[in-house]
């Protein structure tokens, strides 16, 4: 037997070549959605690869039951599911994004004298990777390992502003929609006119959703592909966070993060954070 790939396989006992197969298989599934401009059918993917078509599918389950894609319930097509995001967000860490971003986070601090965090995606909340915290009385205390939930946080708002909205429903439905204050969205139409509102604007904003009292901005960091990979803020007590302030540092939140999708690869750092 010879696979898509070009390569001759002739076992299908469970063995070693079946299982690389099968792997390149999937694989091969996976690339087809990524540069596919829609979404795909099974018809078309089982065209595409050259395969039976109960073959296609078997390894859709497989791959959707991994959430490594997702199957429109509306259609029946088939995209990339979130499961790649966030893998592709924890390998943007691993990836010294954070040794790389710490001198820029200093120069935030510096400039705004507020707490400046560092966040990626990972499994349907933000992770904090890094934080630094200015030399004043009244600052907010956070901690590096901290998770947030992505509806309650201005980092949260900034990576899911940048997905489709059926991805972003999704998460909700997984996550939920915890009241952590009485700002908090607790309502997915809500959520997602909120979501509307922070592409208009170019930048994320939680007016107390997560803590009563903290304010905060953000904007997210791209990836070579044009995808949001992480998000970076600034926080502090609401009584500092007024207008003319507040555009002060979302400006300086947009300087960094052109610098930092750039080291990371992105094709159009002079874009605007939020696409």
């Amino acid at each position: 037997m010879q696979s898509f790939t070009g390569k001759h396989e002739t076992s299908h006992d469970g063995s070693g070549p079946y299982k690389v197969q099968v792997l390149d298989r999937a694989v091969a599934i996976l690339e087809l959605l990524s540069n596919s401009a829609s979404e795909m059918s099974l018809g078309e993917l089982t065209a595409a690869i050259g395969l039976h078509k109960s073959t296609v599918h078997r390894l859709l389950m497989v791959l959707e039951g991994h959430s490594l894609v997702d199957k429109s319930p509306l259609n029946g097509r088939y995209r990339l599911g979130m499961k790649l995001f966030e893998l592709g967000s924890l390998a943007v860490a691993n990836l010294n994004l954070r040794e790389r971003a710490r001198s820029r986070l200093e120069w935030l601090v510096a400039q705004t004298g507020e707490t400046v965090h560092l966040c990626v995606m990972d499994r349907g909340e933000m992770l904090y990777i890094d934080k630094l915290e200015p030399e004043r009385s009244v600052r907010i205390s956070s901690r590096i390992g901290r998770r947030v939930g992505v509806h309650c946080s201005a980092v949260g708002k900034a990576m899911l502003a940048c997905l489709p909205v059926p991805s972003v429903r999704e998460i909700l439905r997984q996550r939920g929609m915890t009241a952590r204050t009485p700002h908090t969205f607790t309502d997915p139409d809500l959520f997602i006119a909120e979501l509307d509102s922070t592409r208009t604007l170019g930048y994320a904003l939680d007016n107390e959703e997560a803590e009563e009292g903290v304010h905060c901005v953000a904007v997210p960091i791209f990836d070579c592909g044009g995808k949001a990979v992480a998000a970076i803020s600034i926080s502090g007590p609401s009584f500092r966070f007024d207008q003319q302030r507040s555009a002060s540092m979302v400006e300086s939140l947009r300087t960094v993060a052109r610098e930092l999708s750039q080291n990371v690869g992105s094709p159009k750092p002079g874009e605007a954070p939020l696409r």
